[in-house]
């Protein structure tokens, strides 16, 4: 296999696992938000969210095992695990390795979640997300194409849906936050109550309803005698 055809194959997987990889933190962000329409019920973001990580792993594999046999790079196996440890634009190239390392704490404590824990998995699954822009940074400074048009295009899109997420994220916190404090403080509007229809037939006579007055009871007239 030429060296042309790995740095391709190397820097195309690499651009489709940071597009795989945003879709991945975006769909988490939703799934968190428990977002669902009538069309689309949360447990498919749920399933894409999975599906879609699964996918990413694949193209990362691809993207690590060409740059590790391409001679261009002269990464080796040693740079692919151990962070700042490659000849090759060491930092870059050991931001992408912090990245896949956290990347892989999801993958295996996901693998083991029943014997994890589901507060310890929830840790590692929140601090993985800062995989995300770790990734962007070595897609960035350790591609030649970096500065590309093409290049540039497929950064503010990740930047852009990924900072779209969060703010929908933040706001809905903040909304959730107002109506709890609203109902705490009892400041929420209750519905108003529904008018009482009462039918003529269950009303007490008219000499029975309060505010209603008797008839006088007199006593019988004494008849004269003649």
């Amino acid at each position: 296999m030429s060296s042309q055809l790995l740095w391709f194959a190397t820097r195309g997987a690499g651009v489709v696992s940071l597009l795989l990889f945003t879709l991945v933190v975006c769909l988490g962000i939703l799934t968190v938000l428990r977002w669902q329409t009538e069309d689309w019920p949360r447990f498919l973001t749920a399933e894409l969210h999975r599906s879609l990580a699964l996918l990413s792993v694949v193209f990362l594999t691809i993207h690590i095992v060409t740059a590790i046999v391409d001679p261009f790079t002269s990464l080796g196996l040693v740079a692919a695990l151990i962070p700042f440890a490659s000849t090759y634009r060491p930092l870059w190239v050991g931001l992408g390795v912090i990245s896949v390392d956290l990347g892989l704490a999801v993958l295996v404590t996901s693998l083991v979640r029943p014997w994890f824990g589901q507060q310890a998995w929830r840790l590692v699954h929140w601090v993985a997300y800062a995989s995300w822009p770790l990734a962007l940074a070595h897609s960035i400074g350790s591609g030649s194409d970096g500065g590309a048009t093409w290049m540039l295009v497929v950064d503010a899109i990740c930047i852009g849906a990924v900072v779209l997420a969060v703010v929908w994220r933040l706001a809905a916190a903040h909304r959730n936050r107002d109506e709890l404090g609203a109902f705490v403080e009892g400041s929420m509007t209750l519905p108003p109550p529904r008018p009482t229809v009462i039918r003529a037939a269950e009303l007490p006579p008219a000499e029975h309803r309060p505010g209603a007055r008797r008839p006088a009871v007199g006593r019988p007239a004494r008849r004269r005698g003649y």
